[in-house]
Parts: structure tokens; sequence; C-alpha cells
């Protein structure tokens, strides 16, 4: 069946935790849109970066907020990590549209969620 799609139940988000982040790519398309300074794009092509650098740092929040919240109240990290998130909550309820990526909003929002989760401890696992 053709554009058919199937809607996962996942109240927990438990996949997302799952699944790694292609980041280095991202990483690149994010080095690129800072880097520009006029580029001639069509239209369609702006709109897709938005939609990639859009998608990219809803997963990276989904990560920094996985992290910060297995963090003990009194450290500090979580703290910073609240602050970022807040900031990225607001940023992507905007919609990114066309010609709006080559102001580099989204590409600066992926660079300040990458650099909170690096400096996120990964959670100890959990024996079962």
């Amino acid at each position: 069946m053709s554009g058919a799609y199937a809607v996962l139940h996942d109240p927990e988000g438990l996949l997302d935790a799952e699944l790694p982040l292609d980041r280095a790519p991202h990483e690149a398309l994010v080095t690129a849109v800072l880097a520009w300074k006029d580029p001639d794009l069509a239209p369609c092509d702006y709109e897709q970066i938005a939609l990639q650098l859009t998608g990219h740092a809803r997963a990276v929040a989904a990560d920094v907020r996985r992290l910060a919240a297995a963090l003990p109240k009194s450290d500090g990290r979580g703290a910073l990590a609240e602050l970022i998130l807040r900031e990225a909550d607001g940023r992507l309820a905007a919609p990114a549209q066309g010609h709006r990526v080559l102001r580099p909003d989204r590409a600066r929002l992926v660079q300040a969620l990458y650099t909170r989760l690096d400096r996120l401890p990964e959670p100890a696992p959990v024996s079962p």
C-alpha cells in the first residue's frame, strides 16, 4: 500500500531512547548553514533543510531531556539543561519555513543542544 504509515503508541518514549542519533551528517549540515553567506537554493531545498534541522533538534532535545531527568535535583547540569530545553521548546514552536533557514536559528539551536548533551552523563545501565 503506497503512502501508508503506522502510528506507534510509545507513551514512555522508549523507541526514541533506543535509537542513536545520526550526528555526523546533521553536524555537517549545521556547519554548512552557519557558513552560508547567500546560497542560491530552490525554495524546496530551504524547506527540506529547515525540516531536517527542526526534526533533529527535537530528537537531540529528547535525549537532553532524558539525560537531565536522570540527574539528581542538586546537580547544576540539570538546571542548565532545563534552560536550553525551554529555549528549544520556544524556538521549535515557531514554524521554520523556506527562507527562514537562512537565519541560522535552527542550526545554532542544534549546536547548543549537542553542547548540552555532551555535558550530561549517560545514566548507568540498570541490571534486570
